[in-house]
């Protein structure tokens, strides 16, 4: 039903409208995902491998194919803080371009952290101290996650070590002080306190950093220390399976204002806070034949859905993490800084990435500076200030209207405003005195080395005989993975790397015969 008064703006659900459960879209999936597989040894790898790491609860939630997880009631609770969140009409935004479409945005920046992290954060925290861990060790980008994360430590008791991302530490000292108020250690990533941020400083002692390299300084430190887990923000399935409060809510939300989305946008990096607004839509999609159309939003300088390969690779510089199938730029890719630290990524979620693989959802880049000019334009007709990261959605948002005012047609769009920008002031001033400068992404670099001997540096090989059982359906879509020993420390990994040359011998181009997938220019 359309709402009585058609200058409506918010559309805001009660506390009790809280969803009670996540929305698993592995359950939906038309294609099984693949397996991920352990970082020594590139066979499967189990639950108590991972038991290092994360967790028994969110293990289980990795691998999980119920459609419906019942949400705690204890993180329930702390979502009343700030769930559910607003879902706005941009009245002011559509009179600026002058479109007949409708705009929509469901606005994250709403929780205390100010983005959507702590839709995730809140549960992990959860989760570790039921199981009586007293120490999370983390990577951040920009600094939303870290933030989430901090304040979730602070709702449960737990100490968090935060590894962010040098350029970011940087660029944005006040996400610092506030994981700092809120009780965590937060340290430049690489840094001095683990033996790979070491290494790194010894090659390259001004290194700006990368997610990937803060992945593998928490990933050690987790590794290393009885009382500490690892918490990760985006990329693995129980993150994104938690992010789905988002996209349930929106489905409400959008009823409440008569309407249904033509197009559902989202900004990626990792894939949370795409996969929390798109995936309940989707599930429409997969269960009801319903006809959404879902656009992937990534930055010109990281762009590994619209330039990757759909390839076997390791989440982290360090090839210590589970290596996943994904869209990737190569684990040791440097991408440059920009400001949307959030999205400074090697690779994408295994799910997104399936998704984008198998034609269920499309993916864009789009450079800086058009994506502050986007920014600059909501801000001046919608009042709030976006951060760098859905600064790219909204690009894309604006980019849909503006199509749509040229074929004169009235289409609804969605986007996610998953963060405030109120701590990113430093960037809209270089967009605004007009030093933003856009970054290319270097394709040459990985169609080379996907080519020759270097891709062994870049990418796994995908094992043949695991891929030949998977064919058959041996590895299944939530099937009890046989267990393999605890993931290796760093140095063991390296030490059985020297040894074996796992990865160091020429690997064919994905896509070829004998490579599992097949070169993506999406």
């Amino acid at each position: 039903m359309a709402p009585s008064d058609p200058r409506q703006t918010k559309f805001v659900l009660d506390e009790s409208r809280i969803p009670r459960s996540w929305y698993n879209i592995a359950a939906d999936l038309p294609v099984a995902p693949s397996p991920y597989l352990h970082p020594g040894t590139l066979g499967p790898i189990g639950p108590d491998d991972l038991a290092p790491l994360f967790p028994m609860a969110l293990i289980g939630q990795e691998v999980a194919t119920e459609r419906e997880i019942e949400i705690p009631e204890p993180v329930r609770d702390a979502y009343r803080l700030y769930r559910p969140s607003p879902l706005y009409r941009a009245h002011r935004l559509e009179r600026v371009l002058d479109t007949p479409a409708h705009i929509y945005y469901k606005y994250e920046g709403v929780s205390p952290a100010g983005s959507h992290k702590p839709n995730t954060a809140i549960p992990q925290a959860f989760y570790n101290k039921e199981q009586g861990v007293r120490r999370l060790a983390t990577e951040t980008g920009a600094g939303q996650w870290g933030t989430a994360l901090a304040f979730a430590g602070a709702l449960f008791g737990l100490d968090v070590k935060v590894y962010m991302v040098r350029a970011s530490y940087d660029q944005e000292p006040y996400r610092r002080m506030l994981m700092e108020t809120y009780g965590a250690e937060v340290v430049a990533s690489p840094s001095a306190t683990t033996n790979y941020g070491r290494s790194v400083l010894a090659e390259t002692p001004d290194s700006p950093g990368s997610l990937g390299m803060a992945i593998s300084e928490a990933v050690e430190d987790a590794a290393t220390r009885d009382d500490t887990k690892y918490a990760l923000g985006s990329v693995l399935n129980h993150v994104l399976l938690h992010q789905t409060v988002i996209g349930q809510e929106a489905i409400e939300q959008m009823a409440m204002a008569g309407e249904a989305p033509d197009t559902v946008i989202g900004c990626t990096g990792g894939g949370s806070n795409f996969a929390g607004l798109t995936f309940p839509f989707l599930g429409l999609n997969f269960r009801e034949g319903a006809k959404y159309r879902i656009i992937a939003v990534e930055p010109e300088a990281a762009p590994s859905l619209t330039r990757g390969i759909y390839a076997y690779d390791f989440g982290d510089t360090a090839k210590m993490a589970p290596v996943a199938k994904m869209f990737t730029l190569g684990h040791d890719f440097m991408p440059e800084p920009i400001h949307a630290g959030g999205l400074r990524y090697h690779g994408m979620s295994p799910l997104v990435s399936l998704l984008k693989e198998h034609g269920y959802i499309e993916a864009r880049s789009v450079h800086q500076r058009a994506t502050f000019d986007a920014g600059v334009m909501f801000a001046r007709a919608e009042g709030i200030l976006p951060a760098p990261e859905p600064t790219h959605a909204i690009r894309v948002a604006i980019d849909e209207a503006l199509a749509a005012r040229e074929a004169g047609e009235a289409r609804v769009i969605l986007f996610n405003l998953c963060g405030h920008g109120h701590f990113d002031l430093s960037a809209y001033e270089r967009y605004l005195s007009g030093s933003l400068e856009d970054y290319e992404y270097a394709a040459a670099g990985l169609g080379e080395a996907a080519g020759t001997d270097a891709q062994a540096r870049l990418l796994v090989v995908w094992p043949a005989a695991l891929h030949r059982r998977a064919d058959r359906g041996a590895v299944r879509r939530g099937a009890t993975l046989p267990p393999m020993r605890r993931l290796p420390s760093r140095r063991a990994t390296r030490d059985r790397a020297a040894a074996d040359h796992p990865t160091d011998q020429p690997a064919e181009r994905p896509g070829s015969a004998g490579g599992p997938g097949r070169a993506s220019r999406g």
